[in-house]
């Protein structure tokens, strides 16, 4: 089969089976504070090593991960996720949830490089957009986790024997579906190494200002949604899973149709109106004054912060400055800053001050991404996709 015939359908579900993996410990994360008995802030803390694990592998693991390719890496990457997962949850010391979610960053890191480089490539061959419904499949690889993982809570289920489930599931089906897949080859010239930090240009600092308020949002809801439903409104695990699984599934539906309107109406009018959507929603949640109010804040922000990040690596990758691998893997390695520094602050803004202001600091942030809507603007490129 040539590639325009369904090669990309498999860059699509690696999209679905990494978020199905990395997904799979949040809707657990009240349960997991419980057993540890620990408070917002250390819990925040403790998640840092997701990011901190991602962060080290996109600066040091370039080289590998250029070596191993895309489906060596996802077939790695996915069960050492997983695996560090299920290992996380049957502690009770932070300590050792956080040295085990560090291991599972490190194949997140690796994972994050090749999806999107894989995607960008296709996109090159198949001419056709599929950046942000690939990013779509992750969203709802992140669904199908946050539903799962309400359901288990709900009827409880302990989160050591979810987490094993998972990482089975995951690992067999990634074996399965890309043992023979054949990547895409690179962009002419565009091959280039991604080793080591990453000097970013002026127009990456910008992508990355752009992206802020979407990485930031986007984690809060991630790590803090069903803890901030607990917490304000006392819901049962099913109603608080439902903000992780609302906020998902609406970012997966925004995401598998935006590719059109990107083509029809150009990327920065879809990123105006994904700003103004994502402000609505963070300002729902943080000032909502009943459970219904929160969830709907909670579903405009996946509304809302869907497209940022995507749009953000498409222009990063199509910028003729230097090569596409160099210019995603700078993106990606500053953007997971924010992730490695936003689980530990949002846990101590809400463990000292409250867990609404978690969210509510991301109003300016919002604010910001509307201020450098223009970095998405293509500059020396042709009007067709490169």
């Amino acid at each position: 089969m040539g590639y325009q015939d369904h090669s990309h359908f498999k860059i699509y579900f690696a999209f679905f089976v990494y978020s199905a993996t990395l997904g799979a410990i949040f809707p657990r994360l009240g349960d997991l504070q419980i057993q540890m008995g620990i408070g917002e802030a250390t819990l925040g803390l403790a998640l840092m090593g997701v990011p901190l694990g991602a962060q080290i592998a996109l600066i040091f693991g370039g080289k590998l991960v250029e070596k191993l390719g895309f489906r060596k890496i996802m077939l790695i990457g996915v069960p050492v996720l997983g695996l560090a997962e299920f290992a996380a949850s049957t502690g009770t010391s932070p300590l050792w949830f956080f040295a085990l979610l560090v291991l599972g960053g490190l194949g997140i890191g690796g994972m994050e490089i090749v999806v999107n480089l894989e995607a960008d490539r296709a996109e090159y061959r198949i001419k056709r957009r599929i950046m942000n419904r690939a990013h779509a499949f992750w969203s709802f690889g992140f669904f199908v986790s946050a539903m799962i993982g309400a359901i288990v809570a709900q009827i409880d289920i302990s989160p050591s024997v979810h987490l094993f489930s998972m990482f089975m599931i995951t690992t067999i089906a990634s074996i399965f579906v890309l043992r023979n897949y054949q990547p895409f080859p690179p962009r002419g010239t565009t091959s280039g190494s991604v080793s080591k930090f990453i000097m970013p240009t002026r127009g990456i600092l910008m992508l990355v200002a752009f992206t802020l308020s979407a990485m930031l949002l986007e984690g809060a809801g991630i790590d803090w949604s069903v803890i901030f439903m607990r917490d304000t409104y006392n819901t049962v695990p099913f109603i608080s899973g439902m903000a992780l699984a609302l906020g998902a599934f609406t970012q997966a539906v925004t995401r598998f149709f935006a590719d059109g309107y990107v083509e029809k109406f150009g990327p920065v009018a879809i990123a105006r109106a994904s700003i103004v959507t994502m402000g609505f929603g963070v300002i729902l949640v943080t000032f909502s004054i009943d459970p219904m109010t929160a969830l709907l804040g909670f579903a405009l922000l996946g509304i809302g912060n869907s497209v940022i990040f995507p749009l953000a690596m498409s222009a990063a990758a199509q910028r003729t400055d230097r090569p596409a691998a160099t210019n995603v893997a700078a993106l990606a390695q500053l953007s997971f800053i924010t992730f490695l520094i936003a689980p530990a602050l949002l846990g101590v803004i809400a463990e000292h001050i409250g867990i609404r202001y978690s969210f509510g600091i991301g109003i300016p942030l919002v604010i910001l991404s509307w201020m450098t809507l223009h970095s998405l603007s293509p500059r020396k490129l042709p009007r067709k996709l490169l």
